[in-house]
């Protein structure tokens, strides 16, 4: 029942690792990024090629439209299975992504917030409508300041959601997960299952990476980033569905809209918010003491040696 987990903040070289892995030992791969999950945006999430994945089966890959979005929970839901699946077939499991809390709700279960009132729903949505989210980042920063300095101004869902939590409870969403990751802390196993892991984290120094952010950056431009986000918007996508509120696609759109007024303004912006997305994630799996952290380039040896140990002890 071995599963490896490789994680890392976004552009640390998880997609070349994971396929190298899983070629060299067997096994597939199951994502646990975000924007993966949807089939329509290709080039801003730095999917992995279809000759990419052509080499090495993977799961949780395009199994949503941007227009009916999957939270961590559903995630989960839909993940778990497949992950046992593969484990029953004798197969080796790669846990690959950036997204933090898709990777606890599935290995560690999601902290108790009930199903959110049709009532807040509307409210939610009247407002949003009406005035953006600057109310309720005004709501946040008064009634749950831990989420508030959580969450990134362009992370509207979660904010959202954690003032519905507060419309709906008067308690700050940041208590439930508190709890829940006490529990996680007092958990003996790394997990709520019969796994045993092996967490994989990539990381780097910060202007190593800076240069590496540039480069894709640039690479996604020339790879068509604005042409695929234009498309979009011409089969008849409104550009607020919450996926292309992403990073990327959220500074494309403000470029098609006249917001910005060059390509390399684009450019900056995407870079300035990819490091924004790095550190919160860094920050995010920094929480994980159990962690085996490596440079992905200096340390692709030891990586493998460690992986091949783990799967033979």
């Amino acid at each position: 029942m071995k599963v490896i987990v490789l994680s890392g903040p976004t552009a640390s070289g998880k997609t070349s690792i994971s396929l190298e892995l899983a070629e060299q030992f067997g096994g597939e791969i199951v994502n646990f990024d975000s924007l993966l999950l949807y089939k329509e945006i290709n080039i801003g999430t730095a999917k992995p090629s279809l000759k990419e994945q052509s080499l090495v089966p993977h799961h949780m890959l395009n199994v949503r439209s941007i227009v009916n979005p999957m939270n961590a929970a559903q995630y989960a839901a839909e993940a778990l299975p497949i992950v046992n699946k593969l484990l029953e077939e004798k197969k080796n499991v790669y846990l690959v992504g950036g997204s933090g809390f898709y990777l606890q709700a599935l290995i560690k279960g999601m902290y108790d917030s009930p199903t959110t009132p049709e009532e807040i729903i509307r409210k939610s949505n009247d407002l949003y409508e009406l005035k953006g989210i600057a109310p309720f980042r005004e709501l946040l920063f008064q009634h749950d300041k831990a989420s508030f300095e959580r969450y990134h101004e362009n992370d509207h869902y979660r904010i959202r959601r954690a003032v519905e939590h507060w419309w709906s409870h008067a308690t700050p969403l940041f208590e439930a997960r508190l709890k829940k990751e006490d529990a996680n802390q007092k958990l003996i196993k790394t997990n709520i299952h019969d796994w045993d892991l092996f967490h994989i984290y990539l990381n780097l120094p910060k202007e190593e990476h800076l240069k590496i952010i540039e480069r894709r950056t640039s690479l996604m431009l020339q790879d068509g980033l604005i042409e695929e986000v234009d498309t979009l918007l011409k089969n008849g996508f409104t550009g607020k569905e919450k996926p292309l509120q992403a990073i990327g696609y959220k500074e494309t759109l403000d470029y098609l809209s006249g917001k910005l007024s060059s390509q390399k303004e684009l450019i900056e912006r995407i870079i300035i918010s990819t490091r924004q997305l790095a550190k919160s994630q860094r920050t995010w799996f920094n929480r994980d003491h159990l962690k085996k952290e490596f440079h992905p380039l200096a340390q692709r040896y030891e990586i493998f040696q460690q992986v091949d140990e783990f799967l033979n002890s």
